[in-house]
């Protein structure tokens, strides 16, 4: 007869965290977010040969986790996974060009168009508080460069506010440039010799990938919590498949990948097995590479044994994953989570061995993430989350009056990426279980990433803990009827949709 659970699986939704007691030094400035990515032996007092500054990864997904991404959750102390839906080639230059990304190459964030006018420039100006301005074809920071405008290049009481651009700018002919692939000792070398404040640094078709200034505005200052490699490279992890991994691994080894995360729907299975043992065996135990995913002790011991170096958690609670309804399998997110994390516990106690546990999907409010963390995760991976910001490869279009971004699931038949779904069969996707959506554009990854972290540090200090260990430990959590949820939010009033600005 077929096993049934007592209990039936619960989601983030069902759970909320118990106050605990403050003390005077629990304050979010003193708050760590550090946690380990992969595992290290923690009863012989040894720290993780990888960490993260905040617990937060992006989605190995076409739809989410790029190269500008990566570097952007890179420099507010997280890991993107580059997507490995795409050929060996593609992926390895994606990861090569984040291992290239030094401090000095910063994207543009100021663009515009070259038949824009004077007024709208001093706005962008105002806006973004930069007095340089990247003028490309199609106003957008990776676009054909026609040239370079500043502050200093227009008077505004001199010049009609509805000139075009064009007409002040510095003309691509005039700039001083460079090639992509140019070390930053030797952009320096080129400001200093032509006396310039900016170098642009374009690719072979003169699209903008970078702009280097002599002030260097990507220092560690504006980045208190960016993470780096030992040659002062910002981390990346890399998603792979259980197919072509004895090609694709020594390619974006070579790259620079720091971690890797075998990407499935469903993690207990032979063909990770396989994987894991294989890639050991061939390149050394040092090469780290995630397993999963999994929602319970079977599969996370399963993963261990295997010798996994983090564990995924979560089947079927991604906002864009229908595995559920098109199987019927998977478990409610918190469930699994803290299944899995009590499996992680049970086997540190009884090999000394620390697997760190990433709970995948589930995530619809920023306290999700504190409760995940409470019940056991060392991080969260998140896709629709980095899915509405500026720095995802979707495109920004204009829904029913709205901004959006274009989001679809790996299962989806845009993404046709069947390797994630492989039983050993065909080679090809037998039935969708993923949609294709759009997600409401929410701006810069760097600002809503530290509204999130800062959210998590507050929490925990009414929790009365400093770290995510303290956290695990301390944390008391209650199951809430759906009444208390309705109480929870905004009730029997009528909100008022407006902002009301001190004087």
């Amino acid at each position: 007869m077929a096993y049934f659970y007592e209990e039936p699986s619960h989601t983030f939704g069902e759970y909320l965290l118990i106050p605990g007691y403050s003390s005077a030094e629990c304050v979010p400035d003193n708050v760590s977010l550090r946690t380990p990515i992969v595992k290290f032996n923690k009863k012989a007092g040894e720290d993780s040969p990888l960490s993260m500054n905040i617990p937060m990864v992006s989605a190995v997904m076409q739809s989410v986790s790029n190269d500008r991404l990566a570097i952007a959750l890179a420099k507010e102390g997280g890991i993107s996974f580059i997507y490995g839906s795409q050929t060996i080639e593609q992926q390895a230059a994606m990861i090569a060009r984040v291992k290239m990304y030094k401090a000095g190459f910063v994207s543009s964030d100021s663009n515009i168009r070259p038949d824009q006018t004077l007024e709208e420039l001093e706005s962008l100006i105002e806006k973004t508080g930069h007095s340089t301005v990247a003028v490309t074809e199609n106003g957008t920071a990776d676009g054909k460069l026609v040239g370079i405008i500043t502050e200093r290049d227009f008077r505004k009481n001199r010049c009609p506010p509805q000139s075009p651009v064009s007409t002040y700018m510095t003309p691509f002919k005039d700039l001083i440039k460079a090639k992509e692939g140019i070390t930053l000792d030797e952009a320096n070398d080129l400001i200093w010799e032509h006396k310039i404040n900016q170098l642009p640094i374009l690719d072979e078709k003169g699209h903008l990938q970078y702009l280097v200034f002599r002030k260097d505005y990507a220092s560690h200052e504006q980045h208190p919590k960016e993470l780096l490699d030992n040659q002062q490279r910002y981390i990346v992890g890399a998603g792979i498949n259980t197919r072509d991994y004895m090609d694709r691994v020594p390619e974006l080894l070579k790259a620079g990948a720091d971690v890797f995360c075998l990407d499935s729907s469903e993690g207990f299975s032979e063909w990770q097995q396989r994987a894991l043992h294989d890639i050991h065996k061939k390149w050394g135990t040092e090469v780290r590479v995630g397993a999963g995913n999994v929602v319970d002790r079977d599969g996370f011991n399963f993963l261990a044994e295997a010798g996994a170096d983090f564990v995924k958690v979560g089947i079927g609670g991604g906002s864009i994953c229908i595995t559920r309804e098109q199987k019927g399998i998977g478990r409610g997110q918190a469930t699994a989570t803290i299944e899995v994390a009590k499996a992680r516990d049970e086997w540190y106690e009884k090999t000394g061995i620390y697997i760190p546990v990433c709970s995948d999907g589930g995530i619809v409010h920023d306290y999700h993430i504190t409760l995940a963390l409470a019940m056991g995760a060392d991080f969260v991976m998140l896709g629709r989350y980095f899915a509405r910001f500026d720095e995802s490869p979707t495109n920004k279009l204009i829904v029913n009056g709205n901004y959006v971004k274009e989001y679809w699931g790996e299962g989806s038949n845009r993404a046709r990426n069947w390797q994630r779904y492989d039983l050993g069969g065909e080679k090809k996707l037998s039935f969708e279980e993923g949609v294709d959506s759009y997600v409401p554009y929410a701006g810069r990854l760097k600002d809503n990433v530290r509204m999130t972290t800062s959210k998590i540090a507050h929490t925990m200090c009414n929790v009365g803990v400093l770290t995510i260990p303290e956290l695990q430990k301390k944390a008391k959590i209650t199951l809430v009827s759906q009444a208390s949820i309705n109480e929870g939010s905004a009730h029997d009033v009528t909100v008022r949709n407006t902002t009301i600005h001190a004087e």
